[in-house]
């Protein structure tokens, strides 16, 4: 059971002397540093803590905002840690989750702030009420009077804010769609997104299609993602898949493969069945062999 730190400062100028210093008092045999506004998730070394945290081991940080800057994300953080058997501790804040009372702390964090999110809307309602018993016209005055400029600004903000959302841990999640895009068609690629731990953003076919179109649109993707995928040969479908996993999974023995196909994807078996047996993959992954997808 390991203790793996986290340290972050926002810019170059800033060191993390200090946090380094109280982490291997506390223990840390592995510490994770980046520099990046703490409002940004998109922090490799953040990604990387997250990824090695295992079964027992604990993240610790020494304050909470060097973390996560928002509740939503902090609890986020806890959520995946805790699927993963893993626990968080804060240094300086009454948070550890491998404890009843730190566990108590968090759940009542995200108690509070769904309180606060719902007195925010009572108090807006009320505001908008009040002022349309004044003769107030809620809205924006030049998106009533439809005018041309005003609509085109907010589209564009729409559509920045969305793409800044995209781009905000794309690394997890879009090198999969450029890896099996357009060979599979989406409907397979969501749910090999789907099998993915800790979970990416959860995505239906309509929503992966949107985000893909909005990042080959700003250079962000390949734009063969967006091919349209030919019909897959009958009885393939299976061996494709596993020619994927054993690309990027090469040490995955025939039972992982099988427990992957049958607990992760819920691929059916050739028979419909929904449980694979080793002897099933190993003869997919001669298909696969056969086809040319893999040596």
């Amino acid at each position: 059971m390991a203790i793996l730190g986290y340290a972050r400062v926002s810019t170059d100028e800033q060191d993390t002397a200090a946090q380094l210093d109280a982490l291997r008092a506390a223990g840390c045999t592995t510490i994770f540093e980046d520099k990046a506004s703490g409002a940004s998730r998109e922090r490799p070394q953040l990604a990387q803590a997250m990824a090695r945290t295992g079964e027992g081991d604990t993240l610790l940080v020494v304050r909470i905002d060097r973390l996560a800057r928002s509740l939503s994300h902090l609890l986020e953080v806890v959520e995946t840690l805790r699927k993963k058997g893993a626990y968080f501790r804060s240094i300086n804040d009454p948070i550890d989750t491998g404890s009843a009372q730190g566990m108590l702390m968090t759940q009542m964090l995200g108690a509070f702030a769904e309180f606060e999110r719902a007195l925010i809307r009572e108090r807006t309602r009320a505001g908008l009420k009040a002022a349309v018993a004044r003769g107030a016209k809620p809205g924006n005055p030049k998106m009533r009077a439809r005018d041309a400029r005003a609509i085109a600004d907010i589209r564009y903000g729409h559509r920045e804010r969305y793409l800044n959302e995209i781009l905000d841990g794309r690394h997890r999640w879009l090198p999969t769609v450029e890896r099996l895009r357009p060979h599979l068609p989406w409907k397979l690629v969501v749910r090999q997104l789907q099998a993915i731990t800790p979970p990416v953003r959860s995505f239906s076919e309509r929503t992966l299609v949107k985000a893909c179109r909005t990042l080959v649109r700003a250079g962000h993707a390949n734009p063969s993602i967006l091919d349209k995928a030919g019909r897959l040969p009958p009885d393939t479908r299976a061996a494709r898949l596993i020619a994927d996993r054993v690309r990027t999974h090469p040490g995955a023995t025939l039972r992982e493969l099988a427990s992957w196909l049958s607990r992760d994807l819920r691929e059916p078996t050739p028979r419909g069945g929904l449980s694979w047996s080793p002897e099933g993959v190993r003869r997919e992954k001669e298909r696969a062999r056969q086809l040319g997808l893999i040596e």
